[in-house]
């Protein structure tokens, strides 16, 4: 017999690292990421400028008070209600979103027919792309009427509870109304997300599962959740850092008063960062008052950023569990 050489093998690796187009390519991406950390960081450096001064002036009070008063002398700032405010609105809305997007998601990918889960998946994505002004517009002809009508039977039945209870009789510009607005703003992006995760479930785990008689609630509580369960967990972050930040839906539909309204979402009067500085930036009086909506503008975008990190540690750390 005789033996042949084996054939050569070509180091693939170093012909398309030394390829142009590869290192054009590497070059352009790398530039765009420095770019986003550029823009990124020339955005903290300018809104924590205008921080400075007006932490000097109003001190820990900015963050401690309620009391929003430029005509008095010295004027009186303070962001505590409007805090208070962005994370109940959040609270909200992930209440009503996380569930109906899970639920949507396992709809999609486990039990509607494939024409039925290509037309609801283009539907969602459709409905992430709807601006916020248009929502905001909806919420505020369509929704507002039939939202008026639940939180009076909620208050009717459930009116013993201080959360569902509204003596003024007035159920319009609720916390409520806002947060069920930043919820239909939230659901399609989380459920775009937990439906690409749930969708990459290994098919054997499944037909295993299913093979050992399980029930569909017993294959997604013990293989399709906990497998996909730090994407999921990410696509609610993105959510909820979309609900942190939104102002126009919000602006529609919510009545802006700086006082902390203590649990009871379905009476009249609320707030958040983003619709105190929407509200009130076109009528600044001045200089100070600018400032001082940048500097809210700088605590809210610090929040979303401590979102995101948190997200992401979040991920790391179910990812090493599921692993």
């Amino acid at each position: 017999m005789v033996q042949t050489a084996p054939p050569e093998v070509r180091d693939l690796s170093s012909s398309v690292s030394s390829h142009k187009g590869d290192r054009v390519f590497n070059r352009v991406i790398t530039g765009a990421a420095f770019t986003a950390l550029i823009v990124l960081a020339g955005i903290t450096v300018f809104l924590g400028a205008q921080t400075v001064p007006v932490l000097h002036s109003q001190g820990l009070s900015f963050l401690t008070t309620t009391v929003w008063n430029p005509t008095a002398t010295p004027a009186q700032y303070g962001i505590l209600g409007m805090l208070y405010g962005s994370l109940l609105l959040a609270v909200i809305a992930l209440v009503i979103a996380v569930p109906a997007s899970l639920l949507l998601s396992v709809f999609m990918v486990f039990m509607a027919p494939k024409k039925v889960a290509t037309v609801m998946t283009n539907v969602v994505d459709l409905m992430a792309a709807i601006p916020s002004v248009i929502l905001g517009l909806w919420a505020f002809y369509v929704l507002n009427p039939a939202a008026v009508e639940w939180q009076k039977l909620l208050n009717q039945y459930l009116g013993w509870f201080p959360l569902f209870k509204n003596d003024s009789g007035n159920f319009l510009g609720t916390p409520f109304i806002a947060g069920f607005v930043l919820a239909v703003m939230m659901i399609p992006i989380v459920t775009s997300v937990t439906r690409e995760v749930l969708g990459r479930t290994p098919p054997e785990l499944i037909n295993a599962s299913e093979a050992l008689g399980c029930s569909m609630w017993t294959m997604l509580r013990y293989v399709a959740i906990p497998f996909g369960r730090g994407g999921i967990v990410g696509g609610i972050m993105l959510g909820l850092g979309r609900a942190l930040g939104e102002t126009i839906a919000v602006f529609f539909v919510l009545k802006l008063v700086f006082n902390i309204n203590f649990f009871h979402i379905i009476q009249s009067g609320g707030g958040s960062v983003a619709t105190l500085i929407v509200s009130q930036f076109g009528e600044s009086s001045g200089n100070p008052e600018t400032q001082a909506l940048l500097a809210a503008g700088f605590f809210l975008f610090a929040g979303t950023l401590l979102v995101n990190i948190l997200a992401n540690l979040i991920v790391r750390r179910t990812g090493r569990i599921q692993s």
